[in-house]
């Protein structure tokens, strides 16, 4: 029999009651729960989250990487990179989202938890090979996505939207080869069209 969903508020005091200290903020935002935590806190709070009465959440449903960098020409300060998880848990149904900044820009480091929820080991790989972001304490923390001689992270905000080299398939040589990129970066800008009467509308 599923548990019925107790309101945003009401799971908001929750969490933040059991985090305490941890959390530097817990909020409701369109009826969905945050809480922001330390990146020094973060691997106590999600222990926390996943074993305390009233969370109980079991299952880590989403884990990814953000580069804030550009979201400072809007007034952002502070860290560029963050993470986000997605927890659920099914015994109480309900739902918590949980951002961490890393404290280095240069070298952006979290804790795994994957000694928690053994299903984030694919998530954070991911985090790792598009953002370069690293957990600590990961045991198999390799690229995902991309090539194993991939340079770069091509979810990071300056990461090139060609990349930085290409790979072609040399008759000759009988295998891929990689050589820089020959494509001119361009910026793309969607045409906008603007007739009074496009498509049959007045």
């Amino acid at each position: 029999m599923t548990a019925i969903a107790i309101a945003p508020e009401e799971l908001c005091a929750t969490v933040a009651q059991v985090l305490g200290k941890l959390a530097r903020s817990v909020t409701v935002r369109l009826g969905e729960v945050t809480a922001e935590v330390a990146a020094a806190d973060y691997h106590q709070a999600m222990q926390k989250l996943r074993d305390s009465a009233g969370c109980q959440f079991e299952q880590l449903t989403d884990l990814c990487g953000v580069d804030y960098s550009t979201y400072r020409e809007v007034g952002r300060e502070g860290p560029r990179y963050a993470v986000v998880v997605h927890l659920l848990s099914v015994s109480l149904n309900q739902r918590l989202r949980v951002r961490v900044f890393c404290t280095d820009d240069d070298f952006p480091v979290l804790p795994s938890v994957t000694d928690i929820w053994s299903g984030a080991n694919w998530f954070e790989r991911e985090a790792f090979d598009l953002f370069g972001i690293v957990f600590e304490g990961h045991n198999d923390l390799r690229r995902i996505l991309t090539d194993y001689g991939f340079i770069g992270h091509p979810f990071r905000k300056d990461f090139p939207l060609s990349g930085h080299v290409e790979m072609t398939y040399d008759e000759q040589q009988r295998r891929v080869v990689y050589q820089p990129v020959t494509i001119e970066p361009r910026e793309i800008t969607p045409r906008i069209i603007r007739e009074d009467n496009y498509g049959g509308l007045h």
